[in-house]
């Protein structure tokens, strides 16, 4: 069992679609961190990645399967365990981005960090990793 887990936000699993630093750190730690996204995070990566995959002049089609593929090593935290703790979530990201509050529920529900590029999501009292410097808390320095 692992010992550590982590939050994905949306954004950081377009970019384990798109790039490669995400995936190579997702892969390389799979086996010792548990990783996981609420649901409506892959929906919104889904809707985000056909408008990148029409401006880069691709088809989206494999994106989207790659996304999919994501949901092997990333485990979805259902809404039914993010949603009892939506007031306090909001009260937390309030106004900055409150479309966001599945993420911060989903850390605050599994007592974890969230792994993000927003901004939005920094100094709401839970812990944030960017991917300058997540592999220092994957390693389990």
């Amino acid at each position: 069992m692992t010992s550590r887990r982590i939050v994905l936000d949306a954004n950081i699993l377009v970019r384990a679609v798109l790039g490669t630093r995400v995936r190579v750190l997702i892969e390389q730690y799979g086996r010792n961190v548990a990783f996981f996204a609420p649901e409506l995070a892959f929906d919104e990566a889904a809707r985000h990645l056909p408008t990148i995959a029409a401006k880069r002049g691709v088809d989206p089609a494999p994106l989207l399967e790659s996304l999919d593929r994501l949901r092997v090593v990333v485990d979805e935290v259902p809404a039914d365990v993010t949603d009892p703790l939506e007031r306090a979530a909001l009260a937390r990201i309030g106004a900055r981005d409150p479309m966001d509050w599945p993420v911060v529920a989903a850390a605050l529900a599994l007592g974890c960090p969230i792994w993000t590029e927003d901004q939005d999501f920094f100094g709401v009292g839970v812990p944030t990793w960017t991917s300058a410097r997540v592999d220092v808390y994957l390693r389990g320095d």
